[in-house]
């Protein structure tokens, strides 16, 4: 499947699509805290995140993997896990996004780049 870059907004029912092609119940993303932006349909964060620093200039403390559960509602349609989130230099020691404020940002990033 191809990585697709979203800065505007893309479709619940798309992600669930996706989710059925690749995993089942869940889409892989990549959040750009600083552009708002995200990339979405990769087998691997690490492949979003390359994109996303290549083609539109990311800066690698800036984005943070996640895993998109489209089909539920919540707190529970994010999960913040990711291997790329492992970033010492920058604060973060775990595979989660261990600052609320980030969290908060992804959030709100997924909340307007999602539409019903």
């Amino acid at each position: 499947m191809e990585i697709k870059i979203v800065k505007d907004s893309i479709n619940k029912k798309e992600l669930i699509d996706m989710a059925k092609e690749q995993f089942g119940d869940l889409v892989k993303a990549v959040v750009d805290v600083g552009q708002k932006i995200m990339a979405v349909g990769g087998e691997l964060h690490a492949d979003e995140e390359v994109l996303l620093i290549e083609r539109e200039g990311s800066k690698r403390e800036y984005v943070w993997g996640i895993n998109i559960y489209p089909e539920k509602t919540g707190d529970d349609w994010i999960e913040f896990d990711s291997v790329i989130n492992l970033k010492p230099s920058f604060g973060n020691r775990s595979r989660g996004v261990d600052n609320p404020e980030t969290q908060e940002k992804i959030r709100k990033i997924i909340e307007k780049l999602v539409s019903l």
